[in-house]
């Protein structure tokens, strides 16, 4: 049995019209040789959605449908009335298993009229439930048309993941519970995600050809940007896989050692942050030398940073991101170098060059370019460096030795040399883990630019020169460094050339670029890796909700919107500040704070905003767009602690932070139950919400959501509210949407710019 399932979009005021054209083909279909079954179907959270579905007893049967005048006539009769469906509208499915994994779950239930706002706010707490757990992908809530018959269609990766979760017993309570009372009497039917008969699965894509492999998103590039990416995918359910051409993982050879405050508040939401740690070294402050004398002293160690500067270097970061990707299944395919793709209306297929011979086709929702300087994804997109890819002169030597010298501890110390005005030396040591122990960078000594023949050297370490030798970093040392200082136990050196420039574009179609693919800076502030974490922090958890079917049209443009202007300002300010003293003088603090990315905003991304009737409304606390800071001092009945606020914004999903505080009129703090209602709906449980009460407001005495309390008002300071007002917390932790008073209505108008009307 094959079975289609076709999404259509009716215009405004022509939904009776669709049902009258169903009518008339459904009598139709239903005399066709070989056809079981014809539904038509309603999304139950938008009446202008409709689900067309037929069974067929064979391929045959549906060819010789769809090639007939019944499905013509149809498609003329819905033409007019209905949006173009595109090709991701239509499923063709199976009831025995093919070469694809993946499975839809129908469950047909029955629900009263009286209770069925009752059951649409179970269901959306059990989508909400249900996301995390292994193999659940996605569903719909759809409505046979004037009855009370209701279907779930629940996408899964895997049979086998579907029958593991529902042959556990207590399923039914930690997920399913809200939506318990309406399950005493369902029917279920399974079927498997197949392609459409006679079609291979990389039509779309113009070629023929055999898939050895199938996953929601293919992550090129297995270094900081790639694994972050993949981590945060599969964090949400998303099956990704990861490749490198690197047969091993790089054991020592790297430029990137700090890592900034912000990446280490990512790293806590990943759950690394404590490895990190244990591995690193605090990076404790800053001293500039020029011309050996001492020009400038800070110490990083300010006390309102959620974490302090670490030294960890860039193997080490590796390290850690890999093993937590292994813990959630997912490990990264080495020696597999991306050859080539295309990509057409429903995926990418991409071809892989193997190490050990051979080559293997893997096709893909979307594809992220996190292959580095020399990126083969960038280049198959035809990308280009806005302005040129700028490269300075000089080439660079880089080594991991011993130190001895009097120079204060977890210090990075640069020292730089002026002549005339015009700098002409500089050395940048950067604390390793070890006493004494630094990785240093300065200008490699003449030869190596001699040996070059004066050709434009490529960006990156350098396979064709020599090794420098401890000569060599100990006559960099003679020439800026503190009389007497002595270097030994050299372990590592390399030349390499700085290149810089941004892309003219963030991706294109299904494909995307992060890291060294999208931007490349002098090191200038430890930006690199640093920036390339934050691109994929801020693309995954849009391509998690484009994979799974949230995601509004938009979504994943703002990708580019909000990342490429950061990526620009970066590289300009490493570009100005790569033979300075690297300081603005007039605001020390802010400077180390911005270069630690915890002033970093999207104020101007389409997707945030606000709705406040004051001017002066929400002033102290965070715009639209800017990192949500934390804060303690939160109380929650039954736990024994303070919590802080990252205790509810943390995860994977959205958060709204509803505040009320006395002066509350009771009826709009009671309203606060339907609305997490609605934006649950919406969002198809992708927002978490809190209802934040001032320490003396009364207990509105809810089902949902839950209550908090501010018991030391720090989020009423932090966040500027007063009687009532509403903060939503997207997933990267930035403001998406603040008003004060409440507005529901501009509320949902933000989210759809997220979520669209998800179904």
């Amino acid at each position: 049995m094959i079975r289609t399932m076709l999404r259509i979009r009716a215009r405004p005021g022509a939904e009776q019209a669709v049902r009258s054209a169903w009518r008339t083909a459904a009598a139709q279909i239903g005399a066709l040789p070989g056809n079981l079954r014809r539904d038509l179907f309603v999304d139950a959270h938008d009446p202008r959605t409709f689900v067309i579905a037929t069974e067929w007893v064979d391929d045959a049967a549906l060819r010789d449908y769809e090639d007939g005048a019944v499905a013509a006539d149809l498609a003329d009769a819905l033409r007019a009335g209905c949006a173009p469906p595109t090709a991701d509208d239509q499923r063709v499915m199976r009831d025995r298993p093919g070469e694809h994994l993946t499975i839809l779950v129908d469950v047909e239930v029955t629900v009263p009229a009286a209770r069925l706002a009752e059951f649409h706010r179970g269901h959306a707490e059990v989508t909400a439930r249900m996301a995390g757990v292994p193999g659940y992908l996605r569903e719909d809530l759809l409505r046979e048309p004037g009855t009370d018959v209701h279907h779930i269609l629940a996408e899964w990766r895997t049979e086998a993941e579907f029958h593991r979760w529902v042959a556990n017993p207590a399923h039914a309570r930690e997920e399913a519970g809200p939506i318990a009372p309406f399950l005493l009497d369902f029917r279920r039917r399974l079927f498997h995600l197949a392609a459409h008969p006679g079609t291979d699965r990389a039509a779309t894509t113009g070629r023929e050809t055999d898939v050895h492999t199938t996953t929601d998103v293919l992550i090129v590039g297995a270094g900081p940007t790639g694994l972050t990416a993949a981590v945060e995918l599969a964090r949400r359910g998303i099956d990704c896989r990861v490749v490198d051409k690197l047969v091993a993982p790089p054991a020592q050879a790297d430029k990137a050692i700090g890592v900034h405050c912000r990446t280490m508040e990512i790293w806590a939401e990943q759950g690394i942050v404590r490895e990190a740690m244990d591995a690193g070294t605090w990076l404790t402050g800053n001293v500039v030398f020029v011309n050996g004398t001492q020009t400038h002293r800070m110490s990083w160690e300010l006390p309102d940073l959620p974490y302090a500067h670490l030294g960890l270097p860039q193997y080490e970061t590796e390290r850690i991101l890999t093993d937590r990707l292994a813990t959630l299944g997912v490990r990264p395919q080495r020696g597999a170098e991306l050859t080539g793709f295309t990509q057409g209306a429903d995926g990418v297929l991409a071809t892989l060059a193997l190490a050990g011979g051979g080559t293997q086709t893997v096709r893909a929702q979307y594809l992220i370019g996190a292959d580095g300087a020399h990126s083969r994804v960038r280049d198959l997109l035809g990308l280009t460096f806005s302005g040129g890819l700028g490269r300075f002169p000089q080439l660079f030597m880089l080594a991991d030795v011993d130190v001895n010298w009097d120079m204060p501890d977890g210090h990075l110390l640069r020292f730089l040399h002026q002549t005339d005005g015009q700098m002409d030396g500089m050395l940048v040591c950067v604390p390793l883990r070890g006493a004494g122990r630094y990785r240093i960078a300065t200008l490699a000594p003449p030869r190596f630019f001699a040996q070059t023949g004066g050709r434009d050297a490529p960006p990156g370490f350098s396979e064709e020169l020599a090794e420098p030798s401890l000569d060599d970093v100990q006559a960099a040392l003679d020439r800026l460094a503190p009389p007497g200082t002595r270097a030994a136990n050299l372990r590592w050196s390399s030349v390499f050339r700085i290149s810089h420039g941004i892309v003219d574009r963030y991706g294109h179609g299904r494909v995307f670029v992060a890291g060294d693919a999208a931007h490349l800076h002098p090191p200038a502030g430890g930006q690199g890796m640093n920036t390339g974490i934050q691109d994929a922090w801020n693309l995954a958890w849009k391509v998690a909700l484009a994979a799974r079917g949230v995601a509004a049209p938009g979504l994943l443009d703002s990708y580019e919107a909000e990342r490429r202007p950061e990526g620009e300002e970066i590289v300009g300010r490493a570009v100005r500040m790569a033979f300075t003293d690297e300081l603005d003088r007039a605001d020390l603090e802010r400077q180390f704070r911005q270069e630690m990315s915890l002033l970093l905003s999207y104020a101007d991304s389409p997707l945030v905003g606000e709705c406040v009737t004051d001017p002066e409304a929400l002033r102290v606390g965070p715009r639209p767009g800017d990192r949500a800071p934390d804060l303690d001092g939160l109380a929650r009945q039954g736990v024994g602690h303070p919590l802080r606020l990252r205790d509810l914004t943390g995860g994977t999903r959205h958060t709204l932070l509803v505040y009320a505080d006395r002066s509350a009129q009771p009826a709009a703090v009671a309203a606060v139950a339907g609305l997490a209602a609605d934006v649950r709906a919406l969002s198809r449980g992708e927002i978490d919400v809190y209802l934040l009460l001032s320490p003396d407001a009364e207990e509105p005495g809810l089902l949902a959501p839950p209550v908090v309390r501010d018991t030391g008002g720090e989020f009423r300071a932090r966040y500027g509210v007063a009687g009532t007002a509403l903060y939503l917390i997207r997933p990267d932790g930035h403001v998406g949407f603040r008003s004060q008073p409440i507005d529901a209505d501009a509320l949902r108008k933000n989210l759809h710019l997220v979520f669209g009307g998800a179904r």
